[in-house]
């Protein structure tokens, strides 16, 4: 009973995450520079002139996001956790556990999906103007962090 409990919170912990890892960073991802961070977009809302349509817009879609991936997250710790346990025995049956590695990998592939769309939407809310704003707001804070 311990196990699959801290399973969960672990899963949720990185769920708390979800904002903070939706975009890379421009030298590790060619899309990087097409797409904008949710906080970034949010933090600047005013600046950038958000109507509220639009702010409803990029909300639902993290809030959407967010739920898809935690679903995914839970789902993925239960299916990491019987990946380990194939992995566990002497000999390993190699069909079963690459079977259960298979389902593991899906589910990191739908959390990649679900957080490109999300992005995708964001971006998809924004006017060109903004889009322009945001890169060199963009600009701006990878200088800061160097």
């Amino acid at each position: 009973m311990r196990r699959p409990l801290a399973v969960t919170f672990l899963a949720i912990a990185l769920g708390t995450g979800i904002l903070q890892a939706q975009t890379p960073k421009a030298g590790d991802d060619p899309l990087a520079r097409l797409l904008f961070d949710p906080q970034l977009v949010l933090k600047h809302a005013q600046e950038l002139g958000l109507q509220p349509a639009q702010r409803i817009t990029i909300i639902t879609a993290i809030k959407e996001a967010q739920g898809n991936i935690l679903d995914l997250q839970l789902q993925m710790a239960e299916r990491q956790e019987e990946l380990v346990k194939a992995m566990e025995s002497t000999r390993v049956d190699e069909a079963a556990a690459l079977a259960q590695a298979d389902k593991v990998m899906g589910l990191e592939r739908e959390m990649k999906r679900t957080q490109l769309q999300l992005l995708i939407r964001i971006k998809n809310a924004l006017t060109r103007e903004q889009q322009d704003r945001l890169q060199e707001l963009k600009k701006v804070a990878e200088q800061e962090e160097q």
